[in-house]
Order: structure tokens, then sequence, then C-alpha cells
């Protein structure tokens, strides 16, 4: 059948125009949705720039003296190498744990398997400050009983990040391994590759965007947490969001907006670098 498509009015339509207003209202709202998560952003990174040590409205004028100060004060330098190095060795950690309790879950079928799998998804369900009090006490006991004392410790605080890297990691490999075509696996071991050659060869790069994805969440949630290691941190190591927040007790300027544009900054770059290797959008 050929020719204008006719409407319910009788005119006769433009070949290919269809009116779908489900389409244009799912669109509306995601722009919505979209616009309202970025609000919050948009204003922050307005304030950085602020001239006037007082945040107000209209701004006096604009500087970035705040980013100089937040680039120049030693303790939040030192505050960041810590956060990123308790979030480094917590993902690199919580990857020990995740890789092989991840294809543990997808591949086998075993009794209490389900409890494995909301277990490892509890400390995403608990709230922060829940888990950090709860890893103090165990800390504690485990200090008393076993005279091992990792309370207010740098091994304690990598500890307690390992138990939040974790569960991003297992549902982002566990979302490649459902995706992940097993005949591939037994063509290798038809052809001679015994089962840790076909991992590293076969099975590894097929679930990578997973492996990549699982460690970009993880470092972020470990790097931005602030209620667990409120509990852990000990004197003189101090994370950047405890810095952020201590600093906030004293003075309120935009130099703490300041420095959270530079955090979104550094994870963007961060994502976007990582995404041109290894596409996140596969598990994403």
């Amino acid at each position: 059948m050929t020719g204008a498509a006719v409407t319910h009015t009788g005119k006769a339509a433009r070949p290919g125009f269809r009116l779908r207003p489900g389409r244009w209202a799912l669109k509306a709202a995601a722009l919505v949705a979209f616009i309202y998560i970025l609000t919050p952003l948009i204003f922050i990174t307005w304030l950085s720039f602020y001239s006037q040590e007082i945040p107000s409205y209209p701004p006096q004028g604009y500087t970035l003296r705040w980013y100089g100060q937040a680039i120049g004060n030693q303790r939040f330098i030192d505050a960041f190498v810590i956060s990123a190095q308790v979030g480094i060795l917590a993902t690199l950690i919580g990857l020990v744990i995740a890789l092989p309790a991840s294809l543990g879950l997808a591949r086998l079928r075993f009794f209490g398997r389900g409890a494995v799998n909301n277990l490892l998804l509890m400390p995403l369900i608990v709230p922060g400050i829940v888990l950090g009090f709860a890893i103090y006490v165990m800390l504690v006991e485990v200090a008393i009983r076993f005279e091992w004392n990792m309370l207010n410790s740098f091994g304690g605080l990598v500890f307690g990040h390992v138990l939040l890297v974790v569960p991003w990691m297992v549902r982002l490999i566990m979302a490649s391994l459902a995706g992940f075509d097993r005949t591939l696996e037994e063509a290798a071991m038809n052809l001679g590759a015994n089962r840790l050659t076909t991992f590293r060869r076969v099975t590894m790069p097929g679930i990578l965007p997973g492996i990549v994805a699982g460690s970009m969440f993880g470092f972020v949630a470990s790097f931005g947490n602030l209620e667990l290691s409120l509990f852990l941190v000990g004197p003189g190591r101090t994370t950047l969001p405890i810095a952020i927040l201590q600093y906030l007790q004293w003075k309120i300027d935009p130099t703490i907006a300041a420095i959270s544009v530079l955090q979104i900054i550094i994870i963007a770059v961060a994502m976007l670098i990582t995404d041109r290797f290894v596409k996140l959008s596969r598990v994403v």
C-alpha cells in the first residue's frame, strides 16, 4: 500500500510521520529527571566561582582563587592522598574477592546460593552509619579477644572500604557473565586449552567491561564515603570527605565547592579514559 497516510481527521499526513505521545512523554520525563539530577552540580559549580567569602545571591563577582586555596591546602592534599590509597587498595582486594564470588554465583548451583547472594548485597542495603558502627564494634571485639588491634589503623580502614567495594563489583561482573556466550569457552577447550588458559584468554576479555565498571564504581563509592570512615579513621589519618566536614565546622566559603568540582572532574576524566578503552555502556 502506497501513498500518504490519512489521519483520523481525514487529512493526509506526511509519509513516515507518526504521532507517538507515549514516546514524547517518556523523553520529557527523562529530560526532567536529568535536569533534576544535574541541578545541584550546576549550582555547586556556579558557587565555586563566587568572589565573596560568604555565599550570597546575587554574586558580587567571580574569581578562581578558591580553586587555588583548595589545591594549596596541605590538609586537603594529605586527605586526598589517603582517600586515593584506601580506594585503590580496597578496589584491588575487592576484585580478588568479587571475581571468584561472581563466577561461583553465576556458574554454580549450590545450597545457600541465594543467601550468599543476599549477603554480598548487604553493604548496599545497610545504612553507612550502621555499617561503620558494626565494623567498629567488631574491631573492638577482635582487639580484646585476639589481641590483634586494627582499631583506628590504616588496615582497619581498608577492611571497611572493601565491604563497600565488593557489592558493586559482584553486581556488575555478574551482569557481564549473564551476557557472556559460554560456547566460546567450550570451543577453546575443545581446541586444547585448559581451564586456566580459557579463563585468561577467553572469559576475562569477555567480562572485562564488567570488571572495569565494577572497579570504577567501587573506587568512587570508597573515595567519597563519609559515614563508615568516621568510625574507622585514626589520629592524623583523615580521608577527604572527613577533611571537608571538619573544614565546614569552622568556616563556610566557596573552597568546599571548588574541592567538590575538582573531585567531579577527576572522576569524570577517569571514567571517560576508561570508556575510551573499555565500553562501560555494555554493562552500565
